[in-house]
């Protein structure tokens, strides 16, 4: 049994020949040129010159094809989902951008902690692009950051104190010839606040009034932070300006003390005086004695001042200053509030 040589396919199976290829001679270099069924001319050799001199020749022919020759099938690449490579991209700037990614998601964790009111020691992470240094940025961007996040604040300081305080309330009325008159003393509890302006607008924080001051005593390095102090300016804390920002606590107030004249409680006496004792002109009047013992007596307006300036110092510090700086890996080693007269703010 004669050995046969291998077929090599490319699309279609090669072209059989018998005899002398259908009358077609040798090319050069021992080429045979074949026409196929459909009528196509194609050059293969044949087995006998492909094993070499001495072989039998046989009237297979071994056609090569090569690519871009119609009957030719090329592989395809597979084809990567566009959402694969989105996510390759994704995961490739995240870790370019490494240091940005974890500073952002460490100050947005901070800021909730704070918020809910929970103290957790979070790990310190710079903020800086990846072809800057730590040092660079944290000194070019720590002062304005943190007085970015001091003008962000919206809402006042309220110091808020409860006092005691007693009024009388009298009234006079005469039947005729006969006196009618009634007099009561009242004890009341008060509440009042002061406030504290918290951001005083653009021109309070301007570098030229002094009003804001930053100072980075070191750089962090390492497992140690950096440390700065902190020290501002506000305007002082202002006390009630209305009646409507004093309250009176019902509950607690009580007539300690009475006095009347000896026809009351007559039943026409009665009548005239008893109206002048309902509990919105009580309330009234307390209030406006409210109002006055919170704006003019030290002992009502010093606890006044003195809780508007702590809370201040609260929400400033505890909720913008020292989370900002944390998060930028810079500790607050002293943090002050000099507080200047009305006079001299500008605005």
């Amino acid at each position: 049994m004669k050995r046969r040589a291998r077929r090599q396919e490319y699309g279609r199976p090669p072209a059989r020949v018998s005899g002398p290829a259908a009358g077609l001679g040798p090319g050069p270099g021992g080429l045979v040129t074949v026409r196929l069924a459909d009528g196509r001319l194609v050059e293969g050799r044949r087995v006998a010159d492909a094993a070499g001199p001495g072989a039998a020749e046989h009237p297979t022919l071994v056609l090569a094809r090569p690519p871009g020759v119609p009957g030719y099938r090329r592989r395809r690449r597979p084809r990567i989902p566009r959402r694969v490579r989105w996510t390759a991209l994704v995961v490739v700037g995240a870790v370019v951008f490494r240091r940005i990614v974890a500073w952002a998601v460490l100050a947005a964790l901070s800021g909730l902690l704070h918020l809910v009111g929970a103290s957790v020691h979070l790990p310190h992470v710079t903020f800086g692009w990846p072809w800057s240094s730590s040092a660079s940025s944290s000194t070019t961007l720590v002062g304005p950051l943190v007085l970015q996040k001091i003008q962000g604040i919206d809402k006042p300081a309220l110091g808020t104190e409860a006092f005691d305080f007693m009024f009388t309330h009298s009234v006079s009325k005469s039947i005729g010839f006969l006196p009618c008159w009634y007099s009561a003393t009242f004890a009341a509890v008060g509440h009042a606040s002061a406030t504290v302006d918290l951001n005083p607008g653009a021109s309070w924080w301007k570098p030229a009034t002094g009003h804001y001051r930053l100072r980075v005593l070191s750089q962090p390095s390492g497992r140690s932070p950096g440390e700065v102090t902190v020290t501002m300016a506000l305007p002082l804390p202002q006390l009630p300006q209305s009646v409507h920002d004093v309250s009176v606590d019902d509950t607690l107030s009580a007539p300690v003390s009475a006095d009347h004249s000896w026809t009351y409680p007559g039943l026409g006496c009665g009548v005239l005086i008893r109206p002048q004792f309902a509990q919105s002109v009580l309330y009234a009047q307390a209030q406006q004695e409210a109002f006055t013992q919170a704006t003019t007596v030290k002992g009502v307006t010093g606890p006044l001042i003195a809780a508007a300036e702590k809370e201040a110092g609260i929400i400033i510090d505890g909720n913008f200053v020292t989370p900002a700086l944390n998060a930028l890996d810079y500790r607050v080693t002293k943090f002050a509030i000099r507080w200047v007269a009305p006079s001299t703010t500008s605005h």
